[in-house]
């Protein structure tokens, strides 16, 4: 009997031991350093008529894009990554094909933490488009006024960021230097993009980069993203500020369809002396994904991770 109670004690001690050894073990770290935000939309629109008195043309129409914000963030290191690609077309009856969009912008900025939220940090961008723009719309018989890498704008510069929360984030260079491209031999002629002789395949800008985003939660599945940048050169007329705007009011009607209204606005003295403004509306095809658990210690407004 004592040598069955002295077994049974020894199991019993063996067995909470290695509970205690089990419940003290380190629990293992699911927090990862990388986090993926992306859309990938397909937008579609289309009219018909027939005998309508009020007029009309027939048209079809499409808009597809892509949308990736691609984060590392460990320790005090900040890393984000911007893919921005997006064209769409028109058929009009009797017009032809237009183009109704053309953007590619790509970033990335690398920061350093120095202070709560603050960040010394270097970044690259590049701005461009697909295909060539035409003065009347997509029209090849009209003037061409630019191309793919014409103009196409190249920014490298320094300076610190401000990122409190993953809604808002500044980003401020007072040491940036721009290069604008024009590649395609028909547009350097001088005065185009700011060349300065004929002939001319690039030119060189330094000066102050300011950039921010701000997304905005307007209700459930409503939300608007906006951002805005500013440039001063110093080395010409500082005081012709080149100014940006860019808003994004996504509505989502479930997983896979949603609405997007979209408004751009650019002030650029060296592709013209007016303000541009570019809109769109699309109903289509959305998948949104969001891809990891960290985007910043502060994560009061991330509603993104609590879906």
């Amino acid at each position: 009997m004592k040598k069955v109670l002295l077994i049974a004690s020894i199991s019993f001690g063996a067995i909470a031991w290695a509970q205690e050894t089990k419940t003290d073990a380190p629990a293992t770290d699911t927090v990862k350093a990388w986090s993926i935000q992306g859309q990938n939309t397909l937008m579609l629109n289309q009219a018909a008529f027939s005998n309508w008195v009020g007029g009309g043309a027939n048209n079809v129409g499409w808009l597809a894009g892509v949308n990736y914000n691609l984060t590392y963030e460990k320790g005090k290191d900040l890393w984000e990554n911007i893919i921005i690609l997006g064209y769409g077309q028109n058929n009009t009856q009797g017009t032809g094909v237009r183009k109704t969009q053309d953007v590619i912008n790509l970033s990335t900025n690398y920061g350093r933490e120095f202070a709560k939220h603050w960040y010394i940090s270097a970044g690259v961008g590049l701005q461009t488009q697909f295909a060539p723009g035409y003065e009347d719309g997509n029209n090849p018989d009209a003037k061409k006024i630019s191309n793919f890498m014409a103009p196409g704008y190249l920014s490298v510069g320094a300076g610190v960021t401000y990122r409190p929360n993953d809604n808002l984030t500044v980003t401020l260079r007072p040491a940036n230097a721009r290069w604008t491209f024009v590649l395609d031999e028909d547009l350097q002629t001088k005065g185009t993009y700011g060349l300065k002789n004929d002939g001319d395949s690039s030119l060189f800008q330094f000066g102050f980069l300011g950039t921010a985003m701000y997304k905005l939660k307007i209700m459930e599945n409503i939300t608007l993203l906006n951002t805005a940048s500013v440039f001063s050169n110093y080395l010409d007329h500082p005081e012709r500020l080149v100014l940006g705007y860019s808003g994004v009011l996504s509505m989502k009607i479930n997983k896979y369809i949603s609405t997007n209204v979209t408004l751009d606005l650019l002030y650029d003295h060296n592709q013209i002396w007016k303000t541009q403004l570019k809109q769109t509306l699309g109903v289509g095809l959305a998948y949104n994904f969001d891809n990891g658990k960290k985007r910043s210690d502060n994560k009061d407004n991330q509603s993104w991770l609590k879906k």
